[in-house]
């Protein structure tokens, strides 16, 4: 019976290849991981965040996944939904765009077919950011209107 050493070789030089390979590539991977958006201070729910209370660090952990801020440009201005600790990466979804009209407010209402426009004095029944669908009490009629919230506060009321 005979052996051949040369399958033997080859093998061993694949698994070299291998690891060599395994040596480098993380070091590649980490010069080009970026950065992330930590707190400073302790940031509550609720609260407005400000660029004064965040920093930019360098990514170093490989593991880190997830939708974490990368620039405090895209932090800046929204709202906490949950507790932020410092030195921890910012969760996208623990954040909010900040509220267009609160609960309980003076807005006013619009209504507009063709080149009709009716105007009301109204309160929302919920909180709402800019496009989005609320529910409305009209203060005169007592009416609950449903409408989309525009940027300068108003809401356009749909017709039925």
């Amino acid at each position: 019976m005979m052996f051949r050493r040369a399958g033997h070789i080859q093998g061993w030089v694949a698994a070299a290849t291998i690891a060599i390979a395994g040596m480098v590539m993380p070091a590649a991977a980490d010069a080009g991981m970026g950065y992330a958006v930590v707190p400073t201070t302790i940031i509550y729910p609720g609260d407005t965040i400000s660029s004064s209370q965040l920093q930019e660090v360098e990514v170093t952990n490989p593991n880190l996944a997830g939708d974490y801020a990368k620039s405090v440009s895209e932090v800046e201005g929204l709202v906490s939904k949950r507790t932020l600790l410092p030195g921890r990466t910012i969760s996208i979804s623990a954040l909010r765009e900040p509220y267009t009209v609160t609960r309980g407010s003076n807005i006013r209402l619009v209504f507009q077919l063709g080149q009709m426009t009716i105007s009301a004095a109204g309160s929302p029944l919920e909180d709402g950011t800019t496009g989005q669908m609320i529910r409305a009490r009209n203060m005169d009629s007592g009416v609950i209107v449903s409408g989309t919230v525009l940027a300068d506060g108003t809401v356009h009321v749909r017709a039925k």
